[in-house]
């Protein structure tokens, strides 16, 4: 994310506040809200730690209300306080693949679909990722977790 982009959106690192405002009015320059979304996409490809929120600020590309932009200027604070975070390559003599799986059954208040996701490591190094929210409604948190289970498994066969 370039310093430009963040001077863009009025990124302020000594910012004080703790949470975003109550404010759901029309953010009004959707062209810079989405530049921002997309750059984070990118982004993402090297960390997966924002990957969750930056889902969560996709969802509503659409029609940002300010308290979305507000939370979108929190993520890219969070970046600049977490430059030198990232993924790191080690050699390794053990080529173990390992998988691992979580879901959040209900998740999402408004629609009560599931965020899932997975992650595959062969030896030390990550090599896949993914969350994202199921298509379906599961009716328990074990259904939840079967299905991202059985995704994990497509994704590694």
């Amino acid at each position: 994310m370039s310093w430009h982009a963040q001077q863009q959106a009025g990124i302020n690192t000594n910012s004080t506040k703790n949470s975003p405002s109550n404010d759901s009015t029309k953010f009004s320059n959707l062209k810079l809200y989405r530049q921002l979304v997309g750059a984070l996409q990118y982004l993402i490809l090297t960390r997966p730690d924002i990957t969750y929120a930056v889902n969560k600020a996709c969802q509503h590309m659409h029609q940002p209300t300010d308290l979305h932009f507000e939370s979108l200027k929190r993520i890219l604070r969070y970046i600049r306080g977490s430059i030198r975070y990232g993924f790191s390559l080690n050699p390794t003599t053990s080529f173990t693949l390992r998988a691992y799986t979580d879901a959040d059954w209900e998740g999402d208040r408004s629609d009560r679909k599931s965020t899932t996701g997975y992650c595959t490591v062969i030896g030390s190094t990550l090599i896949s990722w993914s969350a994202k929210k199921q298509t379906t409604v599961a009716s328990s948190s074990t259904e939840a977790e079967y299905c991202v289970v059985a995704s994990t498994a497509t994704e590694i066969i």
